[in-house]
């Protein structure tokens, strides 16, 4: 997917891959991030903006954005796979509940079968909520496991921890694992609801109620307590009567049937349904509120260390930062955004040659580059001003080192189109072969084009 095409990354992706950059630098030490901390400072926003932009461009550079979108798929599958766990769940609990239909249904095992598990789970959930516990749970290790599975990324193993990390730091975790918790249990007793209304439907079932502790009185008690709720909702009440004369054997008469099974279904969907609907509602309110305002923490050490060089007092020279442990690969882009113009300009000559050549007044002419201050002076520009065509000449008698290189691709990612124009040789004097290869090599892995002699057309019209 080219920049133009890739869509705009949300608010809780970009905090996401602020506190994944930030954990991978306080394990692995800094990361090389000239050009990060350069365009971030570009924006002139406020601080927590700036480390955000900075930490998606070195997401974008090293792979972490992608490896998001790899996780995000995965948690996609992962989700699909819970959606069809509960379906089956749901309608295993329903076919539990009331059997093959060659026997009586037991009204305790039908209410166990049904309910039993699920307010289980929802006491343990509440008592964790009351005790101030964020963890992510059973059900929310197992997404989170499954998704970093299914993503096959290597780089995607630091998304959740940076995730769940953050979450907990503003207690939104509970709330987010709630969503998917309480959406997957009302999934599941929604399923049991149908699959119980269609083998009510299709089969004759009779209820019978057997205990040896609990006598007809107390069971008559029992039944008109726990139906008084969806009574009011409009569902059947078994009477004293036909509860009493239900403990010695199923009744055969049709409105025994229909008064059991609409108590069975009533209790179902207001002591499983409909709580598991409200704290569904619950969470998802409380997960978007908490989203709306969650911000980065500026005081940990991580981004406390990001505030001279993003926002500095004053520009300092020489070294800031101890040397990574490992470099990355130089790369070349270009800038998706608006750019006009064409530009050219020459990498480290040789003060022998002259230059520059002969130019129409519609071609700029940057200069030479030969200092650390000209490179930073010249991005700067660029990254206000950003030309639509833009020539880099460079001298194929040098090695192309790694800090060259790395000079191109951070010089091609201001441009809209780059080429490389190698020059040719003073009279009299070969070139190098195996360095020419080397250079070619080099700028193929960029994926830049080059040629040995100067593309006027294209630098005027865009074309040759």
């Amino acid at each position: 997917m080219s920049p133009i095409e890739r869509p705009e990354p949300s608010r809780l992706q970009r905090l996401w891959l602020s506190e994944t950059i930030r954990l991978r630098e306080e394990h692995a030490g800094p990361l090389e991030d000239s050009e990060a901390n350069r365009r971030a400072q570009t924006t002139h926003a406020a601080l927590g903006e700036r480390i955000q932009t900075r930490a998606w461009l070195l997401a974008e550079r090293d792979g972490q954005v992608r490896a998001l979108h790899h996780w995000l798929q995965g948690a996609r599958l992962a989700g699909l796979l819970l959606v069809l766990v509960a379906i089956l769940s749901g309608s295993g609990l329903a076919v539990a509940a009331l059997g093959d239909g060659l026997r009586p249904v037991n009204v305790f095992w039908a209410l166990g079968s049904l309910l039993g598990l699920n307010l289980v789970l929802l006491l343990s959930w509440a008592i964790s909520l009351l005790l101030s516990r964020d963890s992510a749970g059973a059900l929310g290790h197992l997404w989170l496991w499954l998704s970093a599975k299914l993503a096959r990324d290597a780089q995607a193993a630091q998304l959740a921890p940076a995730l769940l990390l953050m979450l907990q730091r503003h207690r939104l975790g509970r709330w987010g694992m709630g969503v998917l918790v309480h959406g997957f249990w009302l999934l599941t007793l929604f399923t049991a609801l149908l699959t119980l209304l269609a083998l009510l439907a299709t089969r004759r079932y009779g209820f019978v109620w057997e205990s040896t502790l609990l006598g007809g009185d107390s069971f008559i008690t029992l039944i008109q307590t726990v139906g008084s709720l969806p009574a009011l909702l409009g569902f059947s009440l078994p009477d004293a009567e036909l509860i009493r004369a239900s403990g010695d054997s199923a009744l055969a008469n049709e409105s025994a049937r229909l008064s059991w099974a609409g108590w069975l279904v009533g209790v179902l969907v207001v002591y499983g349904l409909l709580p598991r609907l409200a704290l569904l509602l619950l969470c998802l309110w409380r997960w978007k509120r908490g989203c709306a305002v969650l911000s980065l923490d500026l005081n940990l050490p991580g981004y406390s260390l990001l505030r001279e060089r993003l926002q500095p007092s004053s520009e300092r020279l020489g070294v800031c930062d101890a040397a990574p442990a490992q470099l990355h690969q130089p790369q070349a882009g270009n800038n998706p955004f608006e750019s006009q113009g064409a530009l050219l300009v020459a990498v480290e000559l040789d003060p022998q040659r002259s230059w520059p050549p002969a130019l129409p007044n519609s071609i700029g002419n940057a200069g030479v580059i030969d200092s650390r201050e000209q490179r930073n002076l010249l991005l700067d520009q660029l990254s206000r001003f950003p030309p639509a065509r833009l020539l880099i000449a460079c001298d194929p008698r040098r090695s192309p080192d790694r800090g060259s290189l790395a000079l191109l691709g951070e010089l091609a990612r201001t441009a809209s189109t780059t080429r490389i124009w190698l020059l040719q040789a003073p009279p009299g004097e070969p070139l190098n072969s195996e360095r020419l290869s080397d250079w070619h090599r080099a700028l193929e892995q960029l994926q830049l084009q080059h040629s040995d002699s100067l593309p006027l057309s294209w630098l005027e019209h865009g074309h040759d």
